[in-house]
Protein backbone atom coordinates (compact mmCIF):
# COMPACT_ATOMS: atom_id res chain seq x y z
CA UNK A 1 0.00 0.00 0.00
CA UNK A 2 1.41 3.62 -0.92
CA UNK A 3 1.28 5.70 2.04
CA UNK A 4 2.54 9.12 3.06
CA UNK A 5 3.42 10.79 6.29
CA UNK A 6 5.24 14.19 7.62
CA UNK A 7 8.06 14.39 9.82
CA UNK A 8 7.82 16.86 12.74
CA UNK A 9 9.26 16.51 16.02
CA UNK A 10 7.20 16.91 19.05
CA UNK A 11 9.37 19.69 20.72
CA UNK A 12 8.85 21.13 17.12
CA UNK A 13 5.02 21.43 17.65
CA UNK A 14 3.56 24.82 18.34
CA UNK A 15 1.99 25.70 22.39
CA UNK A 16 2.55 27.45 25.26
CA UNK A 17 5.64 26.89 27.60
CA UNK A 18 8.77 26.83 25.75
CA UNK A 19 8.72 23.37 24.04
CA UNK A 20 6.47 21.45 22.19
CA UNK A 21 4.84 18.62 24.11
CA UNK A 22 1.86 16.39 24.48
CA UNK A 23 -0.28 19.32 24.67
CA UNK A 24 -3.63 19.96 22.69
CA UNK A 25 -1.39 21.41 19.71
CA UNK A 26 -0.39 17.79 19.30
CA UNK A 27 -4.16 16.34 19.59
CA UNK A 28 -4.81 19.14 16.66
CA UNK A 29 -1.67 18.38 14.38
CA UNK A 30 -3.06 14.77 14.21
CA UNK A 31 -6.10 16.32 12.75
CA UNK A 32 -4.29 18.03 10.51
CA UNK A 33 -2.61 14.91 9.29
CA UNK A 34 -5.93 13.15 9.11
CA UNK A 35 -7.58 16.13 6.66
CA UNK A 36 -4.02 16.52 4.73
CA UNK A 37 -4.96 12.73 4.03
CA UNK A 38 -1.82 11.43 5.52
CA UNK A 39 -0.86 7.76 7.38
CA UNK A 40 2.05 8.73 9.36
CA UNK A 41 3.62 11.10 11.47
CA UNK A 42 7.06 10.50 12.37
CA UNK A 43 8.81 11.89 15.29
CA UNK A 44 12.82 12.07 16.87
CA UNK A 45 13.65 10.03 19.61
CA UNK A 46 11.76 10.47 22.59
CA UNK A 47 14.36 9.74 25.30
CA UNK A 48 15.45 12.61 27.71
CA UNK A 49 18.06 15.10 26.73
CA UNK A 50 21.51 16.24 28.11
CA UNK A 51 24.29 17.62 27.41
CA UNK A 52 23.91 19.37 23.76
CA UNK A 53 19.96 18.23 23.85
CA UNK A 54 20.34 16.07 21.01
CA UNK A 55 17.46 13.33 21.28
CA UNK A 56 20.21 10.87 19.90
CA UNK A 57 22.36 11.26 22.76
CA UNK A 58 19.42 10.70 25.32
CA UNK A 59 20.51 9.82 29.21
CA UNK A 60 18.73 6.45 28.49
CA UNK A 61 17.40 4.44 25.63
CA UNK A 62 13.88 3.48 27.33
CA UNK A 63 13.12 6.87 29.58
CA UNK A 64 11.19 9.44 27.98
CA UNK A 65 11.96 13.05 27.78
CA UNK A 66 9.63 14.76 30.39
CA UNK A 67 10.34 18.14 28.90
CA UNK A 68 7.24 16.88 26.87
CA UNK A 69 4.70 16.17 29.72
CA UNK A 70 2.33 18.58 29.21
CA UNK A 71 2.22 21.40 31.97
CA UNK A 72 -1.43 21.92 31.24
CA UNK A 73 -2.61 18.18 31.42
CA UNK A 74 -1.10 18.47 35.10
CA UNK A 75 -3.10 21.82 35.67
CA UNK A 76 -6.11 20.54 34.82
CA UNK A 77 -4.78 17.52 37.34
CA UNK A 78 -5.08 20.11 40.13
CA UNK A 79 -0.88 19.75 40.22
CA UNK A 80 -0.28 22.99 39.18
CA UNK A 81 -1.79 26.36 39.12
CA UNK A 82 -2.02 28.13 35.50
CA UNK A 83 -0.51 31.24 37.30
CA UNK A 84 2.37 29.24 38.52
CA UNK A 85 3.21 28.09 34.81
CA UNK A 86 3.08 31.38 33.44
CA UNK A 87 5.56 32.96 36.13
CA UNK A 88 8.30 30.66 34.55
CA UNK A 89 10.74 32.50 31.63
CA UNK A 90 10.48 29.86 28.92
CA UNK A 91 11.40 32.02 26.36
CA UNK A 92 9.71 34.71 24.64
CA UNK A 93 10.56 33.49 20.58
CA UNK A 94 7.88 30.29 20.52
CA UNK A 95 9.67 29.82 17.24
CA UNK A 96 12.82 28.18 18.71
CA UNK A 97 13.07 25.90 21.91
CA UNK A 98 15.77 27.81 24.83
CA UNK A 99 16.66 24.64 26.34
CA UNK A 100 18.57 26.19 28.99
CA UNK A 101 15.28 28.28 30.41
CA UNK A 102 13.36 24.99 30.08
CA UNK A 103 16.19 23.10 32.33
CA UNK A 104 15.87 26.26 34.91
CA UNK A 105 12.19 26.43 35.26
CA UNK A 106 9.97 23.17 33.87
CA UNK A 107 11.74 21.04 35.95
CA UNK A 108 10.69 23.04 39.17
CA UNK A 109 7.71 23.01 37.38
CA UNK A 110 7.44 19.23 37.18
CA UNK A 111 8.89 18.66 41.50
CA UNK A 112 6.03 21.01 42.63
CA UNK A 113 3.16 18.52 40.96
CA UNK A 114 5.05 15.61 41.90
CA UNK A 115 4.91 16.59 45.28
CA UNK A 116 1.21 17.64 45.15
CA UNK A 117 0.12 14.14 43.35
CA UNK A 118 -1.25 11.44 44.54
CA UNK A 119 0.28 9.05 42.25
CA UNK A 120 1.96 6.30 44.54
CA UNK A 121 -1.43 5.19 46.25
CA UNK A 122 -2.66 4.53 42.46
CA UNK A 123 -2.79 0.53 41.09
CA UNK A 124 -1.87 2.06 37.83
CA UNK A 125 1.45 3.72 39.31
CA UNK A 126 2.47 0.58 40.87
CA UNK A 127 1.81 -1.42 37.83
CA UNK A 128 3.64 1.07 35.66
CA UNK A 129 6.56 0.42 38.05
CA UNK A 130 6.31 -3.66 38.08
CA UNK A 131 6.37 -3.58 34.03
CA UNK A 132 9.12 -0.78 34.01
CA UNK A 133 11.34 -2.36 36.53
CA UNK A 134 14.05 -4.06 34.52
CA UNK A 135 15.09 -0.23 33.49
CA UNK A 136 13.27 2.37 35.31
CA UNK A 137 15.35 1.62 39.05
CA UNK A 138 18.60 2.23 37.53
CA UNK A 139 17.31 5.05 35.36
CA UNK A 140 16.00 7.15 38.47
CA UNK A 141 18.67 5.69 40.53
CA UNK A 142 21.29 7.45 37.61
CA UNK A 143 19.36 10.54 37.69
CA UNK A 144 19.24 11.49 41.44
CA UNK A 145 22.82 10.63 41.57
CA UNK A 146 23.27 12.89 38.70
CA UNK A 147 21.59 16.01 40.88
CA UNK A 148 23.38 14.87 43.54
CA UNK A 149 27.18 15.80 41.42
CA UNK A 150 25.30 19.31 39.91
CA UNK A 151 24.60 17.30 36.52
CA UNK A 152 28.15 16.20 36.20
CA UNK A 153 28.55 13.04 34.01
CA UNK A 154 29.29 9.71 35.51
CA UNK A 155 32.95 9.86 35.00
CA UNK A 156 33.48 12.66 37.56
CA UNK A 157 31.47 10.53 40.18
CA UNK A 158 33.06 9.15 43.28
CA UNK A 159 34.72 5.65 41.85
CA UNK A 160 32.08 3.34 43.63
CA UNK A 161 28.95 4.32 42.58
CA UNK A 162 30.87 5.20 38.96
CA UNK A 163 31.53 1.64 38.47
CA UNK A 164 27.83 0.69 39.77
CA UNK A 165 29.04 -1.39 42.79
CA UNK A 166 26.29 -2.91 44.71
CA UNK A 167 27.21 -1.45 48.06
CA UNK A 168 27.58 1.76 46.33
CA UNK A 169 24.07 1.09 44.43
CA UNK A 170 22.03 0.22 47.91
CA UNK A 171 23.56 3.11 50.12
CA UNK A 172 22.54 5.55 47.42
CA UNK A 173 18.99 4.30 46.71
CA UNK A 174 18.50 4.93 50.23
CA UNK A 175 19.61 7.97 50.38
CA UNK A 176 18.09 9.51 47.58
CA UNK A 177 14.88 7.88 47.86
CA UNK A 178 12.71 11.23 47.36
CA UNK A 179 14.80 12.33 44.16
CA UNK A 180 14.18 8.65 43.08
CA UNK A 181 10.47 8.68 43.18
CA UNK A 182 10.60 12.06 41.29
CA UNK A 183 12.05 10.39 38.31
CA UNK A 184 9.94 7.02 38.74
CA UNK A 185 6.87 9.78 38.59
CA UNK A 186 7.95 12.07 35.43
CA UNK A 187 8.32 8.79 33.49
CA UNK A 188 4.85 7.82 34.59
CA UNK A 189 3.17 10.76 33.54
CA UNK A 190 5.12 10.78 30.15
CA UNK A 191 3.85 6.75 29.52
CA UNK A 192 0.22 7.84 30.54
CA UNK A 193 0.23 11.58 28.60
CA UNK A 194 2.14 9.45 25.83
CA UNK A 195 0.15 6.40 25.84
CA UNK A 196 -3.39 8.81 24.96
CA UNK A 197 -1.94 10.94 22.71
CA UNK A 198 -0.64 7.67 20.57
CA UNK A 199 -3.97 6.26 20.84
CA UNK A 200 -5.87 9.25 19.35
CA UNK A 201 -3.52 9.29 16.79
CA UNK A 202 -3.91 5.49 15.92
CA UNK A 203 -7.92 5.50 16.29
CA UNK A 204 -7.43 8.60 13.73
CA UNK A 205 -5.80 5.95 11.22
CA UNK A 206 -2.43 7.97 12.08
CA UNK A 207 0.78 5.67 12.96
CA UNK A 208 3.97 6.72 14.54
CA UNK A 209 7.13 6.12 13.17
CA UNK A 210 9.38 6.27 16.03
CA UNK A 211 12.97 6.70 15.59
CA UNK A 212 15.74 5.45 18.07
CA UNK A 213 19.68 5.39 17.47
CA UNK A 214 21.60 2.29 17.05
CA UNK A 215 24.35 3.04 20.21
CA UNK A 216 22.94 4.30 23.40
CA UNK A 217 25.42 7.63 25.47
CA UNK A 218 28.38 7.25 27.29
CA UNK A 219 26.59 9.27 30.23
CA UNK A 220 22.84 7.16 30.30
CA UNK A 221 21.67 4.46 32.84
CA UNK A 222 21.99 1.88 29.88
CA UNK A 223 25.40 1.87 29.61
CA UNK A 224 25.92 2.98 33.53
CA UNK A 225 24.27 -0.39 34.47
CA UNK A 226 24.76 -2.91 31.68
CA UNK A 227 28.83 -2.39 31.12
CA UNK A 228 29.42 -5.72 30.73
CA UNK A 229 27.20 -5.48 26.78
CA UNK A 230 29.71 -3.32 26.03
CA UNK A 231 33.97 -2.84 24.95
CA UNK A 232 35.59 -2.01 27.84
CA UNK A 233 39.49 -2.47 28.44
CA UNK A 234 41.15 -3.96 31.59
CA UNK A 235 40.25 -1.05 33.96
CA UNK A 236 36.35 -0.98 33.06
CA UNK A 237 37.03 2.05 30.41
CA UNK A 238 35.54 2.86 27.08
CA UNK A 239 38.36 0.91 24.86
CA UNK A 240 36.89 1.83 21.60
CA UNK A 241 33.69 4.29 20.71
CA UNK A 242 31.50 5.03 17.73
CA UNK A 243 31.83 7.19 14.54
CA UNK A 244 32.33 7.21 10.94
CA UNK A 245 35.48 7.31 9.21
CA UNK A 246 36.80 10.06 6.57
CA UNK A 247 34.78 10.79 3.42
CA UNK A 248 33.96 13.28 0.70
CA UNK A 249 31.95 15.04 3.79
CA UNK A 250 34.50 15.18 6.64
CA UNK A 251 38.11 14.87 5.31
CA UNK A 252 38.54 13.59 9.53
CA UNK A 253 35.48 11.80 9.54
CA UNK A 254 33.50 12.07 12.90
CA UNK A 255 33.70 11.06 16.55
CA UNK A 256 30.56 10.44 17.83
CA UNK A 257 31.75 8.84 21.30
CA UNK A 258 29.15 6.62 22.01
CA UNK A 259 30.27 2.87 23.55
CA UNK A 260 30.63 0.43 21.46
CA UNK A 261 28.54 -2.98 21.79
CA UNK A 262 30.22 -6.28 23.15
CA UNK A 263 28.37 -8.35 20.14
CA UNK A 264 29.80 -11.26 21.45
CA UNK A 265 28.22 -10.92 24.54
CA UNK A 266 24.96 -9.42 23.53
CA UNK A 267 24.80 -12.69 21.87
CA UNK A 268 25.50 -15.14 24.75
CA UNK A 269 22.52 -13.27 26.44
CA UNK A 270 20.53 -14.35 23.11
CA UNK A 271 20.04 -10.32 23.09
CA UNK A 272 17.92 -9.43 25.93
CA UNK A 273 18.85 -6.02 26.30
CA UNK A 274 18.04 -5.77 22.38
CA UNK A 275 14.76 -7.77 22.55
CA UNK A 276 13.92 -5.38 25.42
CA UNK A 277 14.66 -2.28 23.63
CA UNK A 278 12.33 -3.16 20.72
CA UNK A 279 9.69 -4.68 23.09
CA UNK A 280 9.69 -0.87 24.45
CA UNK A 281 9.39 0.28 21.06
CA UNK A 282 6.95 -1.68 19.97
CA UNK A 283 4.79 0.26 22.72
CA UNK A 284 5.85 4.06 21.82
CA UNK A 285 5.62 3.15 17.99
CA UNK A 286 3.66 1.80 15.17
CA UNK A 287 6.85 1.46 13.16
CA UNK A 288 10.58 1.80 14.19
CA UNK A 289 13.03 3.48 12.79
CA UNK A 290 16.57 2.50 13.61
CA UNK A 291 19.47 4.67 13.12
CA UNK A 292 22.88 3.88 11.28
CA UNK A 293 21.38 0.53 10.20
CA UNK A 294 24.84 -0.48 8.57
CA UNK A 295 26.04 -0.74 11.87
CA UNK A 296 24.85 -3.80 12.05
CA UNK A 297 26.69 -5.22 9.78
CA UNK A 298 30.31 -3.11 10.02
CA UNK A 299 30.47 -0.73 12.58
CA UNK A 300 33.12 1.62 12.83
CA UNK A 301 35.46 1.32 15.61
CA UNK A 302 38.12 4.22 17.06
CA UNK A 303 40.43 4.24 19.55
CA UNK A 304 38.88 6.25 22.77
CA UNK A 305 41.18 9.31 23.18
CA UNK A 306 41.78 9.97 19.24
CA UNK A 307 40.98 13.23 18.10
CA UNK A 308 40.03 12.31 15.22
CA UNK A 309 38.05 9.23 13.04
CA UNK A 310 41.04 8.89 11.12
CA UNK A 311 42.46 5.90 13.07
CA UNK A 312 39.43 4.04 13.41
CA UNK A 313 38.87 0.66 11.43
CA UNK A 314 35.59 -1.22 10.65
CA UNK A 315 34.71 -4.51 12.84
CA UNK A 316 31.98 -7.13 12.01
CA UNK A 317 28.75 -6.67 13.69
CA UNK A 318 25.63 -9.40 14.67
CA UNK A 319 24.19 -9.32 11.33
CA UNK A 320 20.70 -10.52 10.59
CA UNK A 321 21.19 -12.60 13.81
CA UNK A 322 19.83 -10.09 16.56
CA UNK A 323 16.90 -9.22 14.21
CA UNK A 324 16.39 -13.37 13.94
CA UNK A 325 16.37 -13.42 17.73
CA UNK A 326 14.03 -10.38 17.77
CA UNK A 327 11.65 -12.01 15.57
CA UNK A 328 11.39 -15.22 17.39
CA UNK A 329 10.52 -13.09 21.16
CA UNK A 330 8.39 -10.97 19.62
CA UNK A 331 7.03 -11.52 16.29
CA UNK A 332 6.63 -9.34 13.22
CA UNK A 333 8.15 -5.83 13.63
CA UNK A 334 7.75 -2.99 11.66
CA UNK A 335 11.49 -1.35 11.05
CA UNK A 336 12.91 1.25 8.56
CA UNK A 337 16.60 0.25 8.21
CA UNK A 338 18.75 3.88 7.94
CA UNK A 339 20.46 2.71 5.37
CA UNK A 340 22.72 5.99 4.59
CA UNK A 341 26.13 6.42 4.11
CA UNK A 342 29.03 4.45 3.31
CA UNK A 343 27.33 1.58 1.70
CA UNK A 344 29.02 -2.33 0.92
CA UNK A 345 26.95 -5.22 -0.83
CA UNK A 346 27.32 -6.73 2.11
CA UNK A 347 25.46 -3.92 4.29
CA UNK A 348 22.71 -4.03 1.08
CA UNK A 349 22.25 -7.51 1.39
CA UNK A 350 21.70 -7.80 5.47
CA UNK A 351 18.90 -4.92 4.59
CA UNK A 352 17.66 -7.22 1.84
CA UNK A 353 17.73 -10.30 3.98
CA UNK A 354 15.88 -8.42 6.90
CA UNK A 355 13.28 -7.26 4.24
CA UNK A 356 12.74 -3.61 5.68
CA UNK A 357 12.02 -1.19 4.04
CA UNK A 358 15.35 1.37 3.65
CA UNK A 359 15.66 5.04 2.83
CA UNK A 360 15.97 7.02 -0.27
CA UNK A 361 16.99 10.85 0.26
CA UNK A 362 16.18 13.30 -2.65
CA UNK A 363 19.06 15.74 -1.38
CA UNK A 364 21.43 13.20 -1.91
CA UNK A 365 20.79 12.21 -5.45
CA UNK A 366 22.18 15.86 -6.99
CA UNK A 367 25.83 15.53 -4.44
CA UNK A 368 28.53 15.87 -7.18
CA UNK A 369 30.71 15.24 -4.13
CA UNK A 370 29.64 10.95 -4.32
CA UNK A 371 28.86 10.94 -7.40
CA UNK A 372 28.66 7.38 -7.77
CA UNK A 373 26.45 6.62 -4.57
CA UNK A 374 24.17 9.49 -5.99
CA UNK A 375 22.77 7.79 -8.46
CA UNK A 376 20.76 5.31 -6.35
CA UNK A 377 19.05 8.05 -4.74
CA UNK A 378 17.15 9.06 -7.70
CA UNK A 379 13.93 7.77 -7.45
CA UNK A 380 14.06 5.95 -11.37
CA UNK A 381 16.71 3.56 -9.13
CA UNK A 382 13.99 3.23 -7.18
CA UNK A 383 12.63 -0.23 -5.56
CA UNK A 384 8.81 0.06 -4.05
CA UNK A 385 9.91 -1.67 -0.47
CA UNK A 386 11.92 1.40 0.71
CA UNK A 387 11.12 4.86 2.04
CA UNK A 388 11.83 7.97 0.49
CA UNK A 389 12.58 11.80 1.80
CA UNK A 390 12.99 14.92 0.63
CA UNK A 391 15.79 15.01 3.34
CA UNK A 392 16.04 14.22 6.85
CA UNK A 393 16.66 15.84 10.27
CA UNK A 394 19.90 16.21 9.99
CA UNK A 395 19.99 17.58 6.32
CA UNK A 396 19.30 21.02 5.32
CA UNK A 397 15.65 22.26 4.24
CA UNK A 398 14.50 22.08 0.55
CA UNK A 399 14.41 25.41 0.51
CA UNK A 400 17.99 25.90 2.29
CA UNK A 401 19.29 23.20 -0.07
CA UNK A 402 18.44 24.67 -3.30
CA UNK A 403 20.18 27.94 -2.08
CA UNK A 404 23.42 26.66 -1.50
CA UNK A 405 24.52 23.98 -3.74
CA UNK A 406 27.23 24.27 -6.74
CA UNK A 407 25.81 26.27 -10.21
CA UNK A 408 26.01 22.76 -11.61
CA UNK A 409 23.95 21.02 -9.24
CA UNK A 410 21.22 23.55 -8.79
CA UNK A 411 21.50 23.19 -13.35
CA UNK A 412 21.06 19.04 -12.41
CA UNK A 413 18.09 19.03 -10.52
CA UNK A 414 16.05 21.69 -12.96
CA UNK A 415 17.28 19.81 -15.37
CA UNK A 416 16.04 16.44 -13.97
CA UNK A 417 12.47 17.67 -12.59
CA UNK A 418 12.34 19.56 -15.93
CA UNK A 419 11.82 22.95 -13.98
CA UNK A 420 12.71 26.10 -16.61
CA UNK A 421 12.51 28.86 -14.24
CA UNK A 422 14.93 29.85 -11.33
CA UNK A 423 12.24 30.59 -9.16
CA UNK A 424 13.34 28.25 -5.44
CA UNK A 425 10.06 27.66 -4.73
CA UNK A 426 8.77 25.72 -7.64
CA UNK A 427 12.03 23.15 -7.47
CA UNK A 428 11.28 22.76 -4.18
CA UNK A 429 7.17 21.75 -4.71
CA UNK A 430 8.62 20.19 -7.87
CA UNK A 431 11.14 18.07 -5.66
CA UNK A 432 8.44 17.18 -3.20
CA UNK A 433 6.11 15.66 -6.39
CA UNK A 434 8.82 13.77 -7.35
CA UNK A 435 8.83 11.89 -3.84
CA UNK A 436 5.23 12.08 -3.65
CA UNK A 437 5.21 10.43 -7.58
CA UNK A 438 8.13 7.68 -6.90
CA UNK A 439 7.77 3.82 -6.46
CA UNK A 440 8.40 4.12 -2.77
CA UNK A 441 5.88 2.31 -0.65
CA UNK A 442 6.60 5.25 1.66
CA UNK A 443 6.69 9.10 1.56
CA UNK A 444 7.89 10.84 4.73
CA UNK A 445 8.36 14.53 3.87
CA UNK A 446 9.78 17.08 6.59
CA UNK A 447 6.85 19.85 7.39
CA UNK A 448 9.57 22.55 6.41
CA UNK A 449 9.45 21.24 2.89
CA UNK A 450 6.10 21.51 3.03
CA UNK A 451 6.07 25.14 3.96
CA UNK A 452 9.24 25.92 1.54
CA UNK A 453 11.34 27.10 4.51
CA UNK A 454 14.63 28.20 4.13
CA UNK A 455 17.49 27.28 6.73
CA UNK A 456 16.46 29.01 9.33
CA UNK A 457 14.02 26.01 10.32
CA UNK A 458 17.05 23.44 10.11
CA UNK A 459 16.61 20.83 12.93
CA UNK A 460 20.26 19.83 13.09
CA UNK A 461 23.42 20.67 11.62
CA UNK A 462 25.68 17.30 11.93
CA UNK A 463 29.07 18.03 14.13
CA UNK A 464 27.65 21.40 15.30
CA UNK A 465 26.81 22.89 19.15
CA UNK A 466 24.37 25.17 20.51
CA UNK A 467 22.43 25.64 17.32
CA UNK A 468 20.48 22.37 16.57
CA UNK A 469 16.95 20.58 18.28
CA UNK A 470 15.62 24.46 18.45
CA UNK A 471 13.09 24.73 15.20
CA UNK A 472 9.44 24.87 16.26
CA UNK A 473 6.45 25.40 13.47
CA UNK A 474 3.66 28.28 14.05
CA UNK A 475 0.41 27.60 14.91
CA UNK A 476 -0.96 29.27 11.75
CA UNK A 477 1.29 27.71 9.22
CA UNK A 478 -0.79 23.90 10.03
CA UNK A 479 -3.65 26.01 7.95
CA UNK A 480 -6.90 24.52 6.70
CA UNK A 481 -5.64 25.51 3.28
CA UNK A 482 -2.30 23.64 3.25
CA UNK A 483 -4.19 20.25 5.11
CA UNK A 484 -6.27 20.72 1.52
CA UNK A 485 -3.56 21.03 -1.01
CA UNK A 486 -1.53 18.09 0.73
CA UNK A 487 -4.60 15.81 0.97
CA UNK A 488 -4.96 16.61 -3.34
CA UNK A 489 -1.41 15.62 -4.19
CA UNK A 490 -1.69 12.64 -1.56
CA UNK A 491 -4.93 11.19 -3.72
CA UNK A 492 -3.54 12.23 -7.00
CA UNK A 493 -0.06 10.29 -6.33
CA UNK A 494 -1.66 7.26 -5.03
CA UNK A 495 -1.08 7.57 -1.11
CA UNK A 496 -4.46 8.41 0.46
CA UNK A 497 -5.26 5.71 3.28
CA UNK A 498 -8.59 3.54 3.38
CA UNK A 499 -9.87 4.50 6.92
CA UNK A 500 -12.93 3.05 8.18
CA UNK A 501 -15.03 5.40 9.96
Amino acid sequence: MRTSGILLPVFSLPGKYGIGCFSEEAYSFVDFLVEAGQTYWQILPLGPTGYGDSPYQALSTFAGNPYMIDLEDLTGQGLLTEAECEAVDFCDDESSVDYGKLYNGRMKLLRKAYERSSHKESEEFASFRRDNGFWLSDYALFMAVKDAHAGAGMEEWETDIRDYRPKAVKEWTDKCQNSIGFYEYLQFEFARQWSKLKAYANKKGIGIIGDIPIYVSADSSDFWAHRELFQLDDRGRLRMIAGVPPDGFSATGQIWGNPLYNWEKQSKTGYDWWIKRIAKCRELYNVIRIDHFRGFDEYFAIPSGSDTAAAGHWEKGPGTALFDAIKAALGETSIIAEDLGYMTESVRQMVRDTGFPNMKVLEFAFDSRDSSGAMEYLPFRYERNCVVYTGTHDNETLRGWIDSILPAERQQVCGYLDVRTDDPQEIVEKMVIAALSSVADYCIIPLQDYLGLDNRARINKPSTNGINWKWRADKKDLSAALASKLRRLTILYGRMPLRVS
